[in-house]
């Protein structure tokens, strides 16, 4: 997959940056989620995919406090959201949690989550 990104630079003139699961990679995230069991409606959860693992004291640093409504965790490479109030109007943006773990994350909301998982255990008809 390192090939995609440097692929669409050549042809296009643009650097893109890439984060890719597999399907056992989802599975692991999905079961992982903190705050399953604590959002009351499943479009309040997202994950966000990191391209890197960030290092402990980068995750120490992160403020907890930052949007009081919204809560957050970084388990390996993805980071955890429970955003009650919308990620519209959530402070814990992809910016915020690019510079200060210093990786680039994508944020997928927790429906297309479970929607990717289902379709990596489909069988993919000839």
């Amino acid at each position: 997959m390192t090939e995609v990104p440097r692929l669409i630079e050549e042809r296009f003139g643009n650097r893109v940056p890439l984060v890719v699961r597999t399907g056992s990679q989802l599975r692991d995230a999905s079961g992982q989620n903190p705050f399953v069991d604590e959002a009351s409606d499943a479009k309040h959860l997202h994950v966000g995919f990191l391209a890197d693992t960030p290092n402990a004291t980068a995750i120490a640093a992160l403020d907890p406090a930052r949007s009081t409504v919204d809560s957050f965790a970084v388990l390996g490479k993805e980071v955890f959201l429970h955003v009650p109030g919308g990620m519209a109007r959530t402070k814990l943006t992809t910016a915020y949690f690019d510079r200060r773990l210093e990786t680039i994350m994508t944020v997928r909301n927790w429906r297309t989550v479970t929607t990717l998982l289902e379709m990596t255990q489909t069988p993919v008809s000839p």
